[in-house]
């Protein structure tokens, strides 16, 4: 059985590393090229891109293995995060995309700030930049666990080994061929993620050991089936409210930036929600559909995140196997790709050539951007040593940590042409300060003796009010006022 594992492996990687090189071939001689692509990007392309981007490993590990713990309840998640990415196609994809071309070209979401308020640009873009980098670093290593998992779980291998063989593929070809490579790299393993989530559950429903969704009722959880047992009204709200942080996310957003023009956002929203749809049922079939089995076949499994990998073991030829092994590393892959090159974009446009180099050329910025990659990947795979970690737990905290600092900063200030540099600086602070106190606290857990309120709430309520008051309260002048109708 590995041999045929290994050989799909090891098609999928080759895959990955031919795309980093004709990217590299393609545009990497200037700083727009490695790290926007030369906005060039197609709308299919872009679309999966974002999708993939978003959707790492925790929608094959995370969010089935909550479902298979807790029932159909855990779906709210996934409900939430569906209305947010379309409201933000909606809203910030034409807008941020025009308005960062219009603002000095802005390569980067700290520049575009800093070119939309200058009387505060360097304290904008100082911030945003240790914010993207420390929140980014948890994000990554959420993925780096994910890989970790799968190589010891597969395998009975090395749960570091697993880490460093992801991040060393991901390094590959992302410090070769920059944003493009991403990209393109993120719409194969969108297609490939696409497939497993449409093939594993119904195999796992009609094949052999199935029952067609027969034994789903007899699962031994109260209530497995509904959407509203043992739901309260703080715990709905702290599911459906992932959405807010789409708003706030750099490498999502980022792909807004990179589409060839704002006329072509309507198909690759159509397209990007088509796919996060049938995705997101996907998963949630497979965490519902995943406990049967189990529960029918009187099997057990000592980590719910793993049953995508107990699955696929269990049930297809070892070719099969191997592909849906590839898809589960391209839901990690394209997240830690993108996380590190945007915040490689960040060191690089946002403190390298701020602070230290003003004048480096682009080749030199090039290579400055790849040796960030590096750094970040390492200071992740620090925080993954724990081969305890929780993917979705790390996500959670690292995705509120951007959508209540980036997020109603991101949309004020495309839409609200009264909001000042100080506002914007008010917001950033507070939103992810909020974040990291509540998590301090342990209010995430449990808050005033019940049960816990998702951090992205308080943040992204304070750093909204943050910007409102603190931009009424100021006044500037010659700042950037770029906020008009979109044709």
């Amino acid at each position: 059985m590995q041999t045929g594992v290994i050989v799909s492996l090891a098609l999928y990687f080759i895959l990955m590393l031919g795309i980093g090189i004709y990217a590299w071939r393609k545009s990497t001689a200037d700083s727009e090229g490695y790290l926007l692509g030369g906005r060039s990007l197609g709308p299919a392309v872009t679309a999966l891109s974002a999708g993939a981007s978003d959707m790492s490993g925790w929608l094959l590990l995370g969010l089935p293995g909550a479902l298979y713990v807790s029932g159909l309840v855990e779906a709210w998640i996934g409900i939430g995060l569906f209305a947010g990415a379309l409201v933000n196609w909606i809203v910030v994809a034409p807008r941020l995309r025009r308005q960062t071309e219009e603002l000095g070209d802005a390569l980067t979401i700290p520049e575009y700030l800093g070119n939309r308020f200058p009387s505060h640009a360097v304290a904008l873009r100082l911030t945003s930049a240790v914010i993207v980098v420390v929140f980014f670093t948890v994000y990554t290593a959420a993925g780096m666990v994910g890989g970790g998992k799968l190589f010891a779980t597969a395998f009975g291998g090395d749960y570091m080994t697993g880490v460093w063989v992801t991040t060393g593929v991901v390094l590959a070809y992302t410090m070769i061929g920059g944003f493009l490579a991403v990209s393109l790299t993120d719409f194969v393993q969108g297609c490939i993620m696409f497939a497993a989530l449409v093939l594993m559950p119904l195999v796992v429903m009609f094949g052999p050991g199935g029952s067609a969704g027969e034994s789903l009722a007899r699962v031994p959880v109260e209530g497995f089936l509904s959407l509203s047992h043992g739901l309260t009204a703080i715990g709905w709200l702290s599911a459906v409210t992932w959405g807010l942080g789409y708003f706030g996310q750099p490498h999502i957003i980022v792909r807004f930036m990179a589409i060839r023009s704002v006329k072509e956002i309507p198909t690759a929203r159509n397209i990007g929600m088509a796919w996060m749809g049938v995705c997101l049922l996907g998963a949630i079939g497979l965490g519902l559909a995943g406990r049967a089995y189990v529960e029918r076949n009187g099997l057990t499994l000592a980590d719910p995140e793993t049953i995508f990998i107990l699955l696929a073991n269990l049930l297809f030829h070892p070719l099969v196997t191997g592909f849906l092994y590839a898809a589960l590393l391209a839901a990690i892959m394209s997240t830690i790709s993108s996380q590190l090159l945007v915040s490689s974009s960040s060191l690089t446009e946002d403190f390298y050539r701020l602070f230290l180099r003003k004048q480096a050329g682009e080749r030199e910025a090039v290579q400055v951007g790849r040796i960030s990659v590096a750094l970040v990947a390492l200071a992740a795979i620090a925080i993954a040593a724990d081969p305890d970690s929780k993917v979705l737990g790390l996500v959670a905290h690292a995705w509120a940590g951007f959508g209540a600092a980036f997020g109603p900063m991101i949309v004020l200030a495309l839409t609200w042409r009264r909001m000042t540099g100080a506002g914007a600086v008010a917001g950033l602070i507070t939103g992810a300060l909020v974040v990291i106190a509540w998590i301090a606290l342990g209010w995430d857990q449990s808050f005033l003796g019940g049960p816990g309120v998702y951090e992205i709430i308080p943040g992204f309520i304070a750093a909204w009010l943050a910007i409102v008051v603190t931009s009424r309260s100021t006044r500037e002048s010659g700042q950037a006022d770029p906020v008009h109708a979109i044709d």
